[in-house]
């Protein structure tokens, strides 16, 4: 069966199954003569057995590539846990107050854990949306309230970015699709947006070359034509936003060729205008990159 169809049967998102077919080796496809890859009925009945064994509190690394032997050790010693704690542990594994909580303690090791697990629960798109997205906009109303420090901010701006960078290597190493340019412009120091944009993209199977931030207009549209570029995309937050940087946008427009696609996200982006797409929905810019690819 299809990779969609083994999806549909387990209930494990797509892009989830791909992250341990990488990391751990499972499921594994076969290839037919016509080049695509397909599945066996069997990955089913081993899937379900890990999604069962993911809900009773293990780890993605502890089961997706243990034998069937040891999985079946580990459910059986779970089999006891009462039906209320189950359902409690298949909620994903950390609630937003918990990675607050580790933000505060600059608990790195739990603030990893957390991330770790629902990443492997909840697949590339929903992680980013339900967790990741969630906790920037927690972390900086803490900061504003006072509950937090500008120390606590990037302790978790570099530690969620260190660990969206870990992450997005496997897709890399996959991916074959035409090039897009990660980066922001002058005046805009803050990453993870720009982090979360290059994870989508390359999970759609786009090349990402990740610049970073505050990388000058005439360089970015200088290795945009260095490289054959298919589009650069730009993030803005809301602190940057104004018209000094539309006036870099614009500027950055009129020195990519034509054939290059401007797309810009962010909280602080401005209004769409020609030859510049705005795009400020990550599902939406999965399908732009999809499309790109396509």
């Amino acid at each position: 069966m299809s990779i969609g169809a083994l999806s549909r049967a387990t209930r494990i998102p797509v892009e989830t199954l791909r992250t341990w077919e990488a990391r751990y080796g499972f499921p594994v496809p076969e290839r037919k003569p016509s080049g695509h890859r397909v599945y066996s009925l069997a990955s089913i009945t081993r899937l379900r057995r890990i999604a069962e064994a993911l809900s009773r509190g293990h780890r993605a690394g502890d089961v997706v590539a243990a034998t069937d032997e040891a999985l079946a050790a580990l459910l059986t010693a779970t089999a006891s846990v009462a039906p209320d704690a189950r359902l409690m542990k298949a909620e994903p594994a950390g609630s937003q107050s918990d990675i607050l909580k580790a933000v505060e303690a600059f608990d790195v090791g739990n603030l990893t854990r957390i991330l770790l697990q629902d990443w492997a629960r909840l697949g590339p798109l929903d992680f980013l949306q339900t967790r990741i997205a969630p906790a920037i906009r927690e972390v900086g109303d803490a900061w504003e309230n006072g509950r937090l420090e500008i120390r606590h901010e990037h302790f978790f701006s570099e530690k969620v970015g260190d660990l969206l960078r870990s992450l997005r290597l496997p897709f890399e190493e996959r991916a074959a699709g035409p090039l897009v340019v990660c980066s922001s412009l002058p005046g805009e120091a803050h990453a993870l947006g720009l982090q979360m944009a290059a994870m989508v993209l390359v999970v759609a199977g786009c090349r990402v070359l990740f610049l970073g931030t505050e990388v000058p207009v005439a360089q970015v549209a200088s290795l945009a034509k260095d490289l054959s570029a298919r589009a650069v995309a730009v993030s803005v937050s809301q602190a940057s936003r104004g018209a000094a940087m539309t006036t870099q946008i614009s500027s950055l427009r009129r020195l990519l060729s034509r054939r290059v696609g401007l797309i810009i996200g962010g909280d602080g982006a401005p209004r769409p205008r020609p030859g510049v797409e705005v795009i400020q929905d990550l599902a939406a810019l999965d399908a732009w990159g999809r499309r790109l690819v396509s």
